[in-house]
């Protein structure tokens, strides 16, 4: 059952709790509304789908929004529903909805994938941030590894690859950004 089945299969009880609530019939509510009073009783036992053309004289009638009414998830959740992409011989969960501008991912690199350096530029400016094991990052001339807590940034037109350093899982944090765009960090001055 999807999350839009279990909102409109929980209408039905909630017409009933809420006519109850007000303390009014099937009768007067049929009258207020134009619609029958045995439409509205299969409606409230979940015989009869609720469409819009009953919904929203109800929705009038008790006078709430019609998403209070059918009790619908708010707009505008904040949560991002990521799907993991498999690229790169590495599990990419994106955490973030909207394409352009800023990027934010998880990357996974699971245990005893080790493969040979393929450094590669594009434009963009990147953020690292370790969450455990250890990152070996190729940046131009650099050859570094980052153990878990450890942060990098870099232009991505710097030839770049990154993988594990010892064959071990590595998990880590990376924001992107078109080039130009940088994180911008904060910090309280000390005076």
């Amino acid at each position: 059952m999807t999350a839009k089945d279990d909102v409109i299969a929980a209408v039905g009880p909630r017409l009933r709790a809420l006519r109850k609530e007000r303390g009014t019939t099937l009768t007067a509510l049929s009258e207020s509304t134009g619609i029958s009073v045995s439409t509205l009783s299969r409606l409230e036992s979940g015989q009869r789908r609720a469409t819009l053309e009953l919904l929203l004289p109800l929705a009038q009638a008790y006078r709430i929004p019609l998403d209070d009414l059918v009790g619908a998830p708010p707009t505008g959740d904040p949560r991002v529903y990521a799907r993991p992409i498999q690229a790169f011989g590495q599990t990419i969960v994106p955490l973030t909805r909207q394409p352009g501008g800023l990027q934010a991912f998880k990357h996974l690199i699971p245990a005893g994938r080790r493969t040979e350096p393929e450094p590669k530029s594009h434009e963009g400016y990147e953020w690292l941030y370790i969450l455990a094991g250890r990152l070996r990052l190729i940046l131009g001339d650099h050859d570094l590894v980052l153990p878990a807590g450890e942060a990098a940034e870099f232009d991505t037109r710097v030839p770049h690859w990154f993988g594990s350093a010892d064959g071990e899982a590595v998990e880590f944090l990376s924001i992107f950004g078109p080039q130009g765009e940088r994180m911008h960090v904060r910090a309280r001055s000390t005076r």
